[in-house]
């Protein structure tokens, strides 16, 4: 098989690796039609920002949005057999052998492999709103217009939000509205705060959505808040920015204003839980938010690049270069060789 492998900053390499497809009871042996670069996550580990706790150290496989076919099935997996598609949060590789924690989920009838190979990443975007008690109703601004933060202003319509996207780029914000945002504006505009007052009916902005790391970001999402509100931070603060030239926790926008500060990782938050279990946990997120591409939702306008993944450095050395006309990128893998 085929496999991107980084063995340090700006040194990704496409490698050929044995793969055993002998398969155990609950193992789905998978190759892979599509797989999708998230760029602002991928990017960071690619140019050698510092490392997310967690993260494997170098040399590691990248990627985690992956489309494709199941070839073969355990003797012990009863709900997914030869021919299914599904999505996991596979590395960019030709094909692999799932074990169950990969979280490999069905694609229905109906949705399109170029939307659906995104749907754990918009799982994520749908994360923001669990875990920050989101109201229907509420008004959401989204921070930070990549596809993270495009799939929170997508979802917004289907999850009941009057959603507002914030960029420093008028290309994005003309994409926030195509996704179905209400309105957009950038975000160092003069005028912002009235803007959004007006917007709003004088309620203010309940909710902000970060998805951006400069910190600049940051405290556009705390300026803009209302009093008691509350900021989603799906972002990593800071990454691969140079030291601060302001306090992240000021007085004037943390204390005074009372608002809560949300790390959007881990369970979502939630009123009722599920005894002993997460009501959206990767899989059942991920159900949903096929569910919801089955009935119109369309990551796939997000596409800029369409790819054979035999291209993939080019991409990535794109995605450094901070090119504003890249967004959602497609990998092509069947037909090639694996």
């Amino acid at each position: 098989m085929k496999i991107a492998i980084l063995h340090g900053p700006r040194d990704l390499r496409l490698e050929e690796q044995a793969l055993d497809t002998t398969l155990g009871p609950q193992q789905v042996h998978v190759e892979t039609e599509i797989s999708a670069f998230k760029i602002g996550t991928d990017r960071g580990n690619y140019e050698g920002a510092e490392s997310v706790p967690g993260a494997p150290d170098y040399p590691r496989p990248v990627g985690d949005s992956n489309l494709g076919i199941v070839r073969a099935v355990g003797s012990a997996v009863t709900d997914l057999q030869p021919g299914d598609r599904v999505v996991s949060r596979a590395w960019h590789q030709s094909e692999f052998v799932a074990d169950p924690g990969l979280n490999l989920v069905k694609v229905p009838e109906g949705v399109d492999a170029e939307d659906a190979v995104w749907a754990h990443l918009y799982t994520l975007s749908a994360h923001c709103y669990r875990k920050a008690l989101f109201t229907p109703g509420e008004n959401v601004a989204v921070v930070g217009l990549g596809v993270l933060g495009l799939g929170a202003v997508a979802l917004g319509p289907y999850f009941g939000a009057r959603v507002i996207g914030l960029g420093n780029d008028p290309g994005r914000l003309d994409m926030a509205k195509r996704m179905g945002a209400d309105e957009v504006f950038l975000s160092d505009d003069v005028d912002l705060m009235e803007k959004l007052d007006t917007c709003t009916g004088g309620a203010g902005v309940d909710l902000v959505i970060l998805t951006a790391n400069p910190w600049p970001a940051w405290r556009t999402a705390c300026q803009v808040v209302r009093a008691n509100g509350r900021v989603a931070v799906v972002a990593l603060p800071g990454r691969g920015e140079e030291a601060l030239d302001f306090n992240p926790l000021s007085m004037e926008w943390f204390y005074n204003k009372g608002i809560a500060l949300i790390a959007v990782s881990g369970q979502g938050g939630y009123l009722f839980p599920t005894p002993g279990a997460d009501r959206f946990d990767g899989v059942r997120g991920c159900e949903h938010t096929l569910s919801l591409m089955a009935k119109g939702l369309a990551p796939s306008r997000l596409i800029t690049h369409r790819l054979p993944y035999t291209d993939m450095i080019e991409a990535y050395e794109m995605a450094y270069r901070r090119d504003k006309g890249m967004l959602g990128v497609i990998f092509q893998w069947l037909g090639g060789s694996h």
